[in-house]
Order: C-alpha cells, then sequence, then structure tokens
C-alpha cells in the first residue's frame, strides 16, 4: 500500500471533514487514516484505486484536491 497525503481546498468545518472522509472511503482500495480541515491522508493499493480516481472523489464532493508536497 502507498500512503499520499492531499491538500484540499474548500472545506471549513467538521461538516466537510465528514464528508470528505465519506467520499474518500466510498474508492475502492482505499484506506482512510486522517482527514482534518484541509488536509486527507489515505491508503491506498494502486489497484483499482489510483491517484485520479481520489482526487476526483474528492472533486466530486465539492473540494478541490491536490497531492501535498513532500
Amino acid at each position: 500500500m502507498a500512503t499520499l497525503k492531499l491538500a484540499i481546498t474548500g472545506m471549513s468545518c467538521d461538516h466537510c471533514v465528514r464528508h470528505v472522509t465519506k467520499a474518500l472511503a466510498a474508492v475502492s482500495g482505499v484506506t482512510v487514516t486522517q482527514v482534518t480541515v484541509g488536509h486527507a491522508t489515505v491508503d491506498y493499493n494502486g489497484q483499482p484505486a489510483s491517484l485520479a480516481a481520489i482526487v476526483q472523489a474528492v472533486d466530486d464532493a465539492g473540494y478541490q484536491a491536490r497531492m501535498e508536497a513532500a
């Protein structure tokens, strides 16, 4: 499994955290490690989960996600 750290814009409250957590957990192959306002950390296996699918799930939930710089 790989770990992915995301910066997420558009989040402002605990409701946002729950919404993003639910969206990420719905992606097959993703285990949500932590979600806070503005950030998320997930573990994923690459198959069937991909970086594109993870970012798309956050975008579909109404937020904007990008990989955090290492």
